[in-house]
């Protein structure tokens, strides 16, 4: 039998009783007034968020789980001061079995809205179609089979652009088309390096960031950094293929070391190549489109926003004659710099 769909915590209304799957966000011991133990809880979905309440009679006291777990939850929707709130009568540690109910990472942690699978046969295509040197093919075809299952599904930043499930893998392949177009276009650049470029740049971003739902930088991310820890990655990778050419790998770890343009930004090397300088222009346009993008999709009307990690307000309208309505009053859309619809940098120039 078909498992009921799960609804998402969006939608739902007081009275309504509810069974599904969410992130953990929090989890309080706490006592009532009569000395009692129960659990303040906070669920989540990609939909939104819920506090919730395990009472002393709740079967959820005794279960296992803690912030940040995927879990089962059954409960009732209650209306406490105006605000929802969850009646938790059971909440679980989810399994491997609770698949065939519904359960999904990417319904319950912000996700890509591309199609992983068809990310990834777009990256693999031109990396398998456009590499030259049978040097560079061995490289890539190396890295992704190490590398390939957490690069699918691992966040691309902690915040500023790309700080989804799946943004990593969308970040790279978005870069690797238009690295393959750029080349088309100044044939004097070696494709071969610019392709490989895009692979690595952001490839120590697998050990300086946690995984989604924690996406948080590491010790190692904080000690080392991802520019460092992904010119190890080129050298380990390539010292693991037979006459892999010196030559070949050290411009590779110069596209990695210099690939955020300028020292303050934490390349330790500012790009000295063609192909160096066109992996940071790419680098740098597919960020910063990704950043304008996520604030256009979380204003409300069009106007200026203050976009913290470009240190500029920026401009969200629409075509001239759309559609669309106007700002209050004739007032920016959010002219605070510390306002809602900033774009929550942490002031990390790393991105």
């Amino acid at each position: 039998m078909t498992p009921p769909p799960v609804r998402p915590i969006a939608t739902w209304s007081p009275g309504d009783t509810v069974l599904g799957f969410a992130l953990l966000r929090k989890k309080e011991v706490r006592q009532d007034k009569s000395g009692r133990e129960y659990l303040d809880l906070e669920l989540a979905d990609a939909s939104g968020s819920i506090p919730g309440k395990a009472w002393s009679d709740s079967a959820a006291l005794a279960a296992e789980f803690e912030p940040f777990d995927f879990v089962k939850f059954r409960g009732q929707v209650q209306s406490y001061r105006d605000q929802l709130q969850l009646k938790v009568d059971n909440c679980r540690r989810v399994v491997e079995a609770d698949r065939a109910e519904g359960f999904d990472e990417g319904h319950l942690v912000p996700t890509t809205r591309e199609d992983i699978d068809a990310l990834w046969r777009a990256l693999t295509a031109t990396l398998d179609g456009q590499l030259r040197r049978p040097f560079a093919s061995r490289l890539a075809e190396s890295t992704l089979q190490a590398f390939g299952e957490r690069l699918r599904v691992h966040p691309a930043a902690k915040a500023i652009h790309h700080a989804y499930r799946g943004g990593l893998l969308e970040h790279t392949t978005s870069m690797m088309g238009l690295a393959a177009r750029l080349c088309d276009h100044y044939p004097e650049l070696d494709r071969d390096l610019v392709l490989l470029g895009v692979l690595f740049h952001d490839l120590g971003k697998l050990e300086e960031l946690g995984a989604m739902p924690r996406n948080d930088y590491t010790a190692v991310g904080r000690l080392v950094g991802h520019i460092v820890l992904g010119r190890d990655l080129v050298r380990e990778q390539a010292a693991a293929i037979d006459g892999f050419p010196a030559d070949l790998r050290l411009q590779l770890e110069h596209l990695v070391l210099s690939h955020q343009g300028r020292q303050e930004f934490g390349s330790p090397v500012e790009p000295m190549t063609p192909e160096a300088i066109a992996l940071h222009a790419i680098d740098d346009l597919d960020s910063k489109l990704a950043v304008l993008r996520g604030l256009k999709e979380r204003a409300l009307v069009p106007g200026f926003v203050w976009a913290r990690s470009l240190d500029r307000f920026v401009w969200l309208a629409d075509l001239p004659g759309a559609d669309t309505p106007e700002p209050p009053n004739g007032e920016l859309a959010d002219a605070d710099p510390e306002g809602p619809l900033d774009d929550d940098g942490d002031g990390d120039p790393r991105r």
